[in-house]
């Protein structure tokens, strides 16, 4: 009887905890973002943020941004640290929302030519000649599970196994640790 009380008590638990974390999450998020433009109504720093963004997403689409785009990054390349992290956090977000997306293909990455053992990850770049790295190696992103970081490794391309995947399932896969099911969503690949 308390192994089955208990055993409900554990489905309960995973029922309520990761729904209880997201909303925690999300609540703190919007009041974090709603806190960046002031105003008397909840909700409506957030809506005019929202606004603000789209509208100067639009603007930056059209002709008349672009030379001031290049303005600006050009007085950005006078300033070496300030550059380096402006192109850093562009080009992270352009991976994951840009046209550009950089993790579109997951691959296997074998650790150690005397072990079978294999690392989930994404190639990132295959041309490495801009830093004077020989032919035949490619760049690997292995993201850490249960974090929201991982390492680059620059490895031969025969240790590297291209993985039929869909991208989204994949990185969640290894996010979460291998206990996500891949199952047979692979009809939309990234």
């Amino acid at each position: 009887m308390v192994k089955a009380i208990l055993s409900y008590f554990f489905r309960g638990l995973l029922l309520v905890v990761p729904i209880t974390v997201i909303v925690y999450i999300v609540y703190q998020l919007f009041i974090f973002l709603d806190r960046i433009i002031p105003t008397d109504i909840p909700g409506l720093g957030i809506l005019i943020l929202l606004v603000g963004i789209t509208v100067l997403g639009f603007f930056g689409s059209t002709f008349i941004a672009e030379p001031i785009f290049k303005r600006a990054n050009k007085v950005l390349d006078r300033v070496p640290l300030i550059k380096t992290i402006y192109t850093a956090i562009t080009d992270l977000l352009s991976a994951f929302v840009g046209q550009k997306k950089s993790f579109s293909k997951p691959v296997l990455v074998k650790l150690n030519r005397e072990s079978e053992i294999e690392k989930p990850g994404f190639i990132t770049n295959e041309d490495l000649s801009t830093l004077n790295i020989k032919t035949g190696k490619i760049a690997v992103y292995l993201p850490h599970s249960y974090n929201f970081s991982g390492n680059i490794f620059i490895v031969p391309i025969e240790n590297v196994t291209s993985v039929d995947a869909n991208t989204a399932e994949f990185m969640k896969f290894i996010v979460s640790g291998g206990v996500t099911d891949l199952g047979k969503k692979q009809d939309e690949k990234n």
